[in-house]
């Protein structure tokens, strides 16, 4: 198998834009930076983008997505933009889909920047202390995530997009309907992608991926959502892809696009750096 790291891409505060890099830190719970703040309502639970699809229209950087980003985290909205310091207040108890950890909130002022972005009165911006462990049944002790859905890196394939790509096209002309554009990677949110000679969903099958010098066991596939369906771009959403892929790619009551992985041996990853994959 020949093929390359054609793609980073890190989201500093979850269901918020995919911010393209051309270097990464892997560290144990995920690529630095990644998911490391996010959103949560009154009761600690994360606030996403499946429900407020206007978070997709927020930029967030930090030093390792903008150089000239200040420390902590740089919010911007259109014209809306706000500096948030590293907090370091008291622990506070939150769950992304139920699961729970540890984090701070950040300063009121930034509270004040969600509340008004998303027209609601009780969200609030937290970054994570304490990171979640993974489920036992398929992580070892110790492995961890911070706010990622499920495990703390997600690899995608640009040939089973592609494939992806014609099995839409396909559906939209059975159905006598133009057919859209390619679909943009971001919907998927990963944060490696790989391209070469590569099967289309040969990621399936893979047990370890090494990129460079750093190494990674592959999990599981990714079970897909709703989130899918909106244009990263645009918020607009649409049939696709969870209408295709629930005709190609459904199984176990799912649809299934790329793979969740985690870290092995760390390091640094950069586009460009060879991939090798092995089952």
């Amino acid at each position: 198998m020949r093929a390359r790291l054609a793609g980073l891409a890190v989201h500093p505060v979850k269901s918020t834009a995919a911010r393209r890099v051309r270097h990464a830190v892997v560290e144990p719970w995920g690529l630095r930076d990644d998911r490391r703040w996010m959103v949560v309502d009154g009761s600690g639970e994360c606030v996403t983008a499946r429900e407020e699809p206007r978070m997709l229209s927020v930029t967030a950087d930090t030093a390792a997505t903008d150089a000239g980003a200040p420390p902590g985290l740089r919010l911007r909205c259109g014209e809306d933009e706000l500096e948030v310091a590293e907090p370091g207040g008291e622990h506070v108890a939150v769950t992304v889909h139920g699961r729970g950890l540890w984090a701070v909130a950040a300063a009121e002022e930034a509270g004040h920047w969600w509340r008004d972005l998303l027209g609601r009165d009780d969200v609030t911006l937290v970054r994570v202390d304490t990171p979640r462990p993974l489920n036992p049944r398929l992580a070892r002790p110790g492995e961890a995530t911070a706010f990622a859905d499920g495990y703390p890196v997600t690899l995608a394939s640009l040939p089973s997009l592609r494939r992806l790509d014609d099995w839409v096209t396909e559906t939209a002309l059975e159905r006598g309907e133009d057919p859209p554009g390619p679909l943009a990677m971001a919907r998927f949110r990963p944060n490696l992608v790989v391209d070469g000679d590569l099967e289309p969903f040969e990621e399936d099958g893979w047990s370890r991926v090494r990129v460079g010098a750093v190494t990674f066991r592959v999990v599981k596939p990714v079970d897909r959502c709703v989130l899918t369906t909106r244009d990263p771009a645009t918020t607009e959403r649409g049939p696709e892809p969870l209408r295709t892929l629930a005709r190609y790619r459904k199984w176990d009551g799912a649809t299934w696009f790329a793979v969740q992985l985690v870290p092995e041996v760390l390091g640094d990853v950069r586009v460009g750096d060879e991939v090798e994959a092995g089952r």
